[in-house]
């Protein structure tokens, strides 16, 4: 459908009929004739009334997204096209407006797409109702325990790739706003013989590939597991892998899941090891054994597998292997032991395999209930969705088709209970007389199956109760004693005569008419599948497990719990299992949703008519139409009846003013319908016949297209006189702009005219004077100029003497003149950059310009280096100031100087004023500090440094305690200090010399090392010729005197090679002697 295309009816635009209740005639071949047609056209879904048909398409349709779910919301069921949304939409609101209990019941063969069904239902109840944190986890724990359910309860089949092989039966709990509290989900009859044994092209449960594909390595080796398929006699290896499914995907996925749904991490290890201890079951086999008394007797052959089992599930190896080959059967007072021969020895295998994933597959149901279930003990309302098996037909159709095929008989009893209550209650409500409906009453089939006392399923329970020899044979001859004259039982050894030639039911066999065809039961199995015997001496085993899941799982192993009584059987268990479903069902407002698988191929635009009529008798889809149609076909509310008709009636249309109903009334009166073809209810009109609902649909479609050429003929006139009258007023504006154009360019042309012919005459005027004037001045010019000529001949006439005299040094002058005006300008053109260290000057032109060139080049280096200066700092000028006398001190005399150039004298290097360490010691110096840093003073004992902070301030230097921070070891005045002596290599050592008698001088002279020895030298300088305007002696040279308190010292600086090291050092060689050993650069 465009966007542009609204759907108000699901009569509108229809493919086919979107409702069968309407088909006429209606026959089988009509009803699958339109089933087919909606399909080829991806109408998946089609009505029975409120029934939905869903047909699996086997592909991906674009009818799920989050714009359908709000199309489908809070719309009526009849309002748009079939659809599941419109079901789950029409259930949600009962329960939610009208407080009525809800069920969904989903019924179909294996393949027909019920369990994506139920999905869809969960996935849009949970996309309408409410949000928030709380709300958001519920339903998160609600639909992630699908995928937890269909792991261990779903597996590949020849007819679908994820077959559920149990039935699943969930109470979705709702508070009053209609919220999600919690849920309750039961479980039926799982398929545990697939856990031993598979059909060809099957598979096991999903769970056990899922583990050995998706788990890491380190958890395979936990569970002592590989992850080779073949190794594992329980997995049938012709179909171990699906085609479109990632196992290792789906593995993670359920992890997951199980998280999401609140399983611990130790619960989900405890499952895994389960799954793998079933896995390797299946791997032990046993071997005869003779004894003395010539009693067959049963061996474990590789005990290996048997120990892994063991330690899986904590049991002791000697317990289970005993339980294996021995049973023991309690009489009262008595126990009689009897060992197990191969055969019974492997059905004891099988059973506990069952019986261990059975037990374990109802805990994980049980667990999950526990946490899905609702916190509040306030009164809820509940949606049941119930995903089941439908009927089943095979080849060979054992006892797992006979209890399935009679839960569908119940269904089906329910079913057409609960549609003729529906239907009689809403004739009451709309005070419509009811009349019997005539329809086929399967309670004689399920009385044949459930009776308790002569029922099929009593006396097979019987028969496994009764004592002595009991076959399947015996309880087949006890069937054709008992039902031989019931008229929907058949078999071939039954009194009746009229099968004793039937070919086609053979002697192990018995038939029954199910309400949706004959179904023929082998009875070999039915005995062992009824029973489900699990032998006392293996549950006994699995209960003195220390795996604590295991010991729960098998209560009655228990010794101390010991029941003598016969455990119920498969059958009864599931026939109360049934009636409680039936019960609960019938508090609750059904919805049904009926499966069909259009092909067994599993492909898409595929539509076997065979298959679909065979699955369309056996869900009883007629049954139900004739059911729905045997009263009134069709009802509509009166305003949506009266909105959909009204064009019909001059009177009604285009509005009708009073009620509803009047307006029906007077619509159906003119338009002469029958009276007994429609009846009034109190809000809906009731049509008894189809052909009266399509013969108004005719009428209608026929009304529209008159209305549509009416609508289009007075559009159509409306456009044209608009066209017409914009096309009049166009043409009168377009005509005003031309007029005003060309008054506008005349105008134009005129005036132009104009200014040329003024132009040309003031032109011809100024010409002529023109002409007048330069005559004159001609005649001025001439006179002039004669004159001139004139007055210069007898000047040169008198004067002609004079010139040659001095022509040379005039020409000289002018010459010389031009020389050096070409000479500047070429200089100006070549002047260097304004660098003072650019030494670049153009070169001489002429010799005799030298002097001049010279003293050029001095004056423009003077003003270049002016105005460098000129952007200096008094910052700036000051350092370049100590630069200057560092250069004048010590440039090509100390071989340390050229790398302190590019270092800049910071002075500060501690940062006593911000650095709270030398916080003490500010307060202590109350003069400006200009250098301070930490220097090494050389003790001559020992010629090694001790670590001191070097102050010097305008007056003063100072030594500090380094370590300490703000002690301070000894003070100089500037004034008491005469020389500075140090070597010209690369170290960093020098001695301050104090003038003797001095106090400063009791201590003696002062050998300190430092790394900034320039700066320092540099700034003691400069700060003693501030002070005492003398210069301090410096002396540079490999050998000096220093004077430590009464002594003096030499202190010597020899090189050595770097090999001894790339930093100077001191030693001590006599108490006369230092030698400082500098490594040569």
């Amino acid at each position: 459908m465009s966007k542009m295309e609204v759907k108000t009816s699901l009569l509108d635009n229809m493919i086919g009929l979107g409702d069968m209740v309407l088909l006429e005639p209606l026959t089988e071949e009509s009803f699958i004739e339109n089933l087919r047609k909606r399909f080829d056209h991806n109408e998946i879904y089609t009505y029975i009334g409120s029934v939905v048909i869903s047909i699996n398409p086997y592909r991906s349709l674009p009818i799920y997204t989050p714009d359908k779910v709000e199309e489908y919301r809070n719309r009526n069921f009849y309002e748009l096209s079939p659809h599941i949304y419109a079901l789950a939409d029409e259930a949600y609101r009962s329960l939610r407006d009208q407080d009525k209990d809800q069920c969904i019941l989903i019924t179909g063969e294996s393949g027909a797409g019920k369990t994506e069904a139920s999905k869809l239902v969960m996935s849009y109840v949970a996309a309408v109702c409410g949000k928030g944190a709380e709300v958001n986890q519920v339903k998160e724990q609600l639909l992630q325990s699908n995928p937890v359910l269909e792991a261990f309860g779903n597996a590949k089949t020849v007819r679908n790739d994820n077959s559920s092989r149990f039935g699943k039966y969930m109470d979705v709990e709702f508070d009053f706003k209609g919220d999600p509290l919690g849920g309750v989900i039961s479980n039926y009859l799982l398929e545990k013989s697939r856990v031993v044994k598979q059909p060809r092209g099957e598979r096991n449960f999903h769970i056990f590939y899922q583990l050995l594909s998706g788990a890491s390595e380190d958890m395979l080796k936990k569970l002592k597991l590989e992850r080779d398929f073949s190794k594992y006699n329980y997995l049938s290896l012709d179909s171990a892998t699906v085609t479109g499914v990632d196992d290792a995907a789906s593995f993670r996925t359920v992890r997951n899941a199980m998280q999401i749904v609140g399983f611990m991490d130790d619960e989900t290890q405890s499952v895994l090891e389960l799954v793998g201890a079933v896995l390797k079951l299946g791997n032990i086999e046993f071997k005869p054994e003779s004894r003395v008394n010539d009693m067959d007797e049963s061996r474990v052959k590789d005990k290996n597998e048997l120990k892994e089992i063991c330690e899986l599930l904590g049991i002791e190896q000697s317990v289970l292997e005993r339980a294996f080959s021995f049973r023991t059967v309690e009489a009262k007072q008595e126990k009689v032991s009897t060992t197990l021969n191969v055969a019974q020895a492997y059905y004891a295998r099988d059973a506990l395999a069952k019986n261990l994933y059975s037990r374990l597959f109802t805990w994980l149901v049980n667990r999950i209930n526990e946490s899905i279930k609702a916190q509040t003990k306030k009164r809820k309302k509940v949606m049941g969705v119930l995903d089941i098996y439908g009927f089943e037909i095979f080849e060979e159709n054992s006892f797992e088709q006979f209890i399935i095929n009679y839960c569908n008989e119940k269904l089906q009893q329910i079913f057409i209970e609960l549609t003729l209550r529906e239907e009689q209650e809403e004739y009451i409500r709309e005070g419509i007389e009811w009349t019997h409906i005539e329809y086929f009453n399967n309670s004689v089939i399920c009385d044949l199956i459930e009776n308790n006392t002569n029922g099929i399923m009593a006396m097979l329970d019987e028969e496994c109760l009764r004592p002595g020899t009991v076959t399947d044979s015996t309880f087949l001859e006890k069937l054709n004693q008992i039902c031989a004259d019931h008229q929907h039982f058949e078999s071939r050894m039954s009194k009746s005569s009229k099968f004793l030639n039937d070919h086609s039911l053979p002697h192990n066999c018995f038939r029954i008419q199910h309400y949706a065809g004959k179904v023929l039961y082998h009875v070999e199995g039915f005995m062992d599948k009824n029973n489900d015997l699990l032998y006392r001496d293996l549950s006994q085993a699995m209960w003195k497990a220390n795996h604590s899941l295991i010991k729960s799982l098998f209560p009655d192993g228990n010794p101390a719990k010991i029941n003598l009584k016969r455990p119920p059987t498969a059958g009864s268990q599931f026939k109360t299992s049934v009636a409680t479903l039936m019960k609960n069902l019938q508090t609750k407002n059904p919805n049904y949703i009926r499966c069909i698988k259009p092909n067994d191929q599993k492909a898409s635009h595929i539509f076997t008519d065979s298959l679909v009529c065979h699955q369309v008798r056996y869900l009883g889809l007629m049954e139900n139409v004739r059911v729905r149609r045997a009263g009134y076909a069709f009802r509509q509310p009166y305003e949506a009846c009266l909105e959909r008709y009204k064009m019909l009636c001059k009177q009604t249309w285009p509005h009708w003013r009073g009620q509803a109903r009047d307006g029906v009334e007077v619509l159906l009166k003119d338009l002469q319908i029958p009276a007994e073809e429609y009846s009034y209810g109190r809000s809906k009109i009731f049509i008894r016949n189809p052909r009266t609902l399509f013969s108004l649909e005719e009428q209608r479609k026929r009304r529209l297209h008159g209305l549509a050429t009416l609508i289009q003929k007075i559009f159509r006139g409306w456009k044209t006189r608009t066209r017409f009258l914009l096309m009049k007023s166009s043409q009168v504006t377009v005509a005003a702009w031309y007029r005003r154009y060309a008054q506008q360019k005349k105008y134009k042309k005129t005036k132009s005219s104009a200014v040329i012919v003024q132009s040309f005459i003031r032109g011809w005027k100024a010409r002529k004077i023109l002409r007048e004037l330069k005559y004159q001045k001609r005649c001025e010019e001439a006179v002039t100029t004669i004159g001139a000529y004139w007055h210069g001949t007898q000047v040169r006439r008198e004067y002609r003497k004079f010139f040659r005299a001095h022509a040379g040094k005039r020409i000289y002058e002018f010459t010389i003149q031009r020389i050096m005006q070409k000479y500047f300008l070429e200089l100006k053109n070549k002047t260097p950059s304004m660098s003072p260290s650019d030494k670049t000057w153009p070169a001489r032109p002429y010799l005799f310009l030298d002097s001049t060139h010279k003293e050029l080049r001095r004056i423009f280096h003077l003003w270049t280096c002016k105005k460098y200066r000129g952007q200096f700092t008094d910052q700036k000028k000051a350092i370049y100031e100590e630069k200057l006398e560092a250069s004048e001190l010590f440039k090509e005399k100390k071989a340390l100087y050229p790398s302190s150039v590019a270092q800049p004298f910071q002075g500060d290097y501690l940062e006593i004023n911000k650095n709270p360490r030398y916080q003490k010691l500010n307060s202590l110096v109350e003069e400006k500090i200009i250098f301070a840093d930490v220097v090494n003073k050389i003790n001559r004992a020992n010629g090694k440094g001790t670590q001191r902070i070097f102050l010097l301030t305008k007056n003063k230097f100072m030594l500090v305690d380094q370590k300490s921070g703000h002690q301070i070891k000894s003070t100089v005045p500037l004034a008491e200090l005469t020389s500075v002596s140090m070597s010209a290599q690369s170290d960093g050592f020098f001695a301050l010399r104090v003038k003797e008698g001095t106090t400063a001088a009791a201590k003696g002279d002062f050998l300190l090392n430092s790394e900034r020895v320039i700066e320092i030298i540099t700034k003691l300088y400069r700060a003693g010729l501030n002070l005492t305007k003398e210069k301090i002696q410096i002396e540079i040279t490999d050998e000096f005197l220093v004077q430590f308190k009464q002594d003096k010292v030499c202190v010597k600086f020899i090189q050595t090679s770097p090999k001894n090291g790339t930093t100077a050092s001191c030693k001590r060689k006599n108490n006369r002697l230092l030698e400082v050993t500098v490594p040569s650069p």
